[in-house]
């Protein structure tokens, strides 16, 4: 059985609040053990076939269309913890029985793999030093390498999209996601490199006007759950799996993952704390989802009004907030535009234009990245002038 500490939780208690917003006729979350059925929904809206134009806005407010979709279950939910914390297995089972959407925890291969599965990590003996891949593999060999800085740059913009993909899923079926990390945490690896002097003090800057520039355009999650896993059991755990990157790391050194832990426990966890509920688990033996699924349906998210910083994202009065801010995740392009932060002061953040022509050169030849998805004959695409679909949602 898991240690539990509980912060920010009670059981339902009270008068109701002052605001009542539209996201939930029911205040907690449940498991499907508990509700003995499957939710019901109004048929989704294909967000990632068809593109949500301002008509569509216009009717979804008439017909509160947006809200009509939201149940108990319509939260964002994240967990969090440590390196080999066991993350992704607890995500899935409890993504299962909160009957939501499971989003792993985003990876390079996001970025290198284009959407016909080819490797562009293949194309580095075509390009210059400072255009070539660089990927969580090769920090954990080569943590000091003048590309560490972009490399987390990447995993930050890899996290922002994948979580406005996550609200957008959210919004157009009115169905709970659950991730494996997110955007908001990822600053504790920034953090924990720049202690250990993997990234310089001016890509540190770099990375934090980044997020200025964009975690204005997001809402918060409404649970986080932290696993909470010591160093030592961390190490053990990494031996344990025998991941060849990890092997003989030389980032994964006794103060990095002390540092990854510290900065968790005394800024990520304090920070999120006063925005998102907070579930802190003792994962050293890892737990039973069950006891976590239980705690959570003893949640009330809806006990807060508009004035109280928790849920502040998630009290909005009337149809016409709900559908602006589903049009906002709705048209991804225009958030990912805030990423064009002009930083030219930091060397290991740019590059020379005559090898950006040759990454240039190279990358935009291989197969599959001509054209649009959907556009490239060469990998067996067809119709290509009588296509009405397209990817409006594949824009990295």
């Amino acid at each position: 059985m898991s240690g539990v500490f509980r912060i920010g939780v009670r059981l339902v208690q009270g008068a109701p609040s002052a605001a009542t917003p539209f996201l939930t006729s029911v205040r907690n979350i449940s498991g499907k053990t508990l509700r003995g059925s499957k939710l019901s929904k109004p048929k989704p809206f294909p967000y990632l076939e068809k593109e949500y134009t301002a008509w569509n806005a216009c009717l979804d407010v008439l017909r509160k269309n947006t809200t009509s979709r939201f149940d108990e279950n319509t939260k964002v939910v994240v967990v969090d913890g440590p390196i080999a914390a066991g993350k992704s297995a607890f995500a899935k089972e409890l993504a299962a029985e909160l009957e939501m959407k499971y989003f792993p925890e985003p990876t390079m291969d996001n970025y290198y793999v284009n959407p016909y599965g080819y490797d562009l990590r293949q194309l580095d003996p075509k390009l210059p030093e400072t255009m070539r891949s660089f990927d969580v593999a090769k920090f954990l060999q080569d943590p000091t390498h003048r590309n560490v800085a972009t490399f987390q740059v990447r995993m930050l913009v890899e996290r922002f999209s994948q979580y406005i993909d996550a609200l957008a899923h959210l919004f157009s079926t009115g169905e709970g996601v659950v991730l494996d990390r997110s955007v908001y945490s990822d600053f504790v690896f920034l953090e924990a490199m720049f202690r250990n002097g993997y990234v310089s003090k001016g890509a540190r800057s770099v990375y934090y006007d980044l997020v200025k520039n964009t975690f204005c355009d997001l809402m918060k999650p409404h649970l986080v759950i932290y696993l909470d896993v010591p160093v030592n059991v961390v190490k053990d755990r990494i031996k344990k799996r025998s991941h060849p990157a990890e092997a003989g790391s030389k980032a994964l050194t006794d103060q990095y993952l002390k540092d990854i832990e510290l900065i968790y426990k005394q800024q990520y966890l304090k920070d999120i704390g006063t925005h998102a509920e907070l579930l802190i688990y003792d994962w050293s033996d890892y737990g039973e989802t069950e006891v976590v699924v239980e705690d959570i349906e003893r949640i009330d998210f809806d006990r807060f009004d508009k004035d109280d910083p928790k849920m502040r994202d998630w009290v909005l009065e009337n149809e016409e907030d709900w559908t602006e801010a589903r049009s906002r995740y709705m048209n991804k392009p225009d958030l990912l535009n805030s990423l064009n932060v002009p930083r030219f002061d930091v060397p290991e953040l740019t590059v020379s234009p005559d090898d950006f022509k040759a990454w240039y050169d190279v990358w935009y030849s291989a197969p599959g990245m001509q054209y649009r998805k959907g556009y490239n004959e060469e990998c067996g695409d067809a119709g290509i002038f009588t296509k009405t679909k397209v990817d409006f949602r594949n824009t990295l």
